[in-house]
């Protein structure tokens, strides 16, 4: 199993970034890809999950509104639309199943958004 996450970089406040994961080794459409953020001292934290048979949703209430989780089935990818980025965003994101599976975490790509 590999994921492999990309799209990150350093936008000002205010601004958008598409992140995209592609995973691989896994049989996805039984699954819920997710999207976590991890800031320095603390642990992962999920941001966003979708659910890949139905794409239902679901958003941490910080980032309700303005991010959006995606899928391309094909692909087997997921993506983060991020948009109206606030500081506080600030962040390695990571992509993994929901629940997340130790062995899966790749190594994240960093937003980091300045005011």
């Amino acid at each position: 199993v590999q994921m492999v996450e990309s799209g990150g970089g350093m936008v000002q406040a205010g601004g958008s970034l598409r992140l995209s994961c592609a995973a691989s080794g896994l049989t996805i459409w039984y699954l819920t890809m997710a999207w976590y953020r991890q800031t320095p001292g603390q642990g992962r934290t999920l941001v966003a999950r979708l659910r890949w048979m139905d794409n239902s949703t679901f958003y941490i209430d910080s980032v309700k509104g303005r991010f959006t989780i995606t899928k391309d089935n094909a692909r087997s990818t997921i993506y983060l639309q991020m948009t109206s980025l606030k500081p506080e965003d600030t962040a390695i994101y990571y992509c993994n199943t929901d629940p997340a599976d130790a062995c899966y975490w790749g190594r994240g790509t960093q937003v980091t958004v300045s005011s």
